[in-house]
């Protein structure tokens, strides 16, 4: 990713306590509009607590997070999340065309516009012909679809995953990883990752940050120099991505000790 333009997202100096804990010191990092970047590293190295940052639901307690080279002061319009927990975050007395027409609804998007934007969403996401189904009718990966569909109905500029694949099967993370790299190419969206599974963050990803655990600071910055489209076996069996996995691997058991 070529550093010649502004950057849309930028932590400088960032720091997070609570109390007399410091969970994340001295972070600075960069990121640019359509960028894949996933963040890895120890449980309890703070990765969802720097997510939490970036969408304006916490407050560094020194140094600044900006978007677009404005302080992020509280959630916006432009960031979405999408969660681990689906069946948490989807509302199961809503139906899936429901669940996608709240965020329009909260938007003010007039009625005859918002049916053609959710149809537009849920074939974006492979839930087309499942309008009328309520969550508890759908299975884990579809569940998923449609947060991200819910997500995306808010035309958002970046948006941040937290695990979003932590809890489904291995074929259905995998479908949806390839589906979330075909939404990355086709809507230009800027995507920030936080997973704890090393071959998703390469597979996905135009760089990955390292944390250090106690307190949660920049280790390493991997860039993947991996070709793009991707393919689950082929980008997989490639040298590069077997040396990147195995420098990944010894970093974050390092930090462990």
């Amino acid at each position: 990713m070529s550093t010649a333009m502004p950057a849309q997202i930028s932590l400088a100096d960032v720091d997070v306590s609570f109390g007399s804990k410091t969970v994340l010191s001295g972070l600075n990092f960069e990121v640019f509009k359509g960028e894949v970047i996933s963040i890895v590293g120890a449980s309890g190295c703070g990765k969802t607590t720097s997510l939490r940052l970036l969408a304006g639901l916490l407050a560094p307690s020194g140094g600044s997070v900006s978007f677009e080279g404005k302080p992020v002061r509280g959630p916006r319009r432009e960031t979405a999340i999408v969660f681990q927990d689906y069946g948490k975050a989807l509302l199961p007395w809503r139906t899936a065309e429901g669940n996608v027409s709240l965020a329009l609804e909260v938007m003010g998007v007039p009625g005859p516009e918002r049916r053609s934007r959710i149809s537009e969403l849920l074939a974006l996401t492979g839930l087309a012909g499942h309008h009328d189904k309520y969550p508890a009718q759908m299975s884990g990966g579809m569940q998923q679809r449609l947060q991200i569909a819910r997500a995306l109905a808010q035309d958002p500029a970046v948006l941040l995953m937290d695990e979003p694949f932590g809890a489904l099967d291995a074929m259905t993370r995998q479908s949806l990883q390839d589906e979330l790299l075909d939404l990355s190419a086709r809507t230009g969206v800027t995507i920030y990752f936080v997973t704890h599974d090393l071959e998703e963050a390469i597979y996905l990803s135009d760089r990955i940050i390292g944390l250090l655990p106690n307190p949660g600071r920049i280790g390493r910055i991997f860039d993947v120099p991996l070709p793009r489209p991707r393919d689950q076996l082929i980008t997989k069996e490639d040298r590069s991505f077997l040396a990147l996995r195995h420098e990944l691997y010894d970093f974050v058991k390092g930090s462990e000790h």
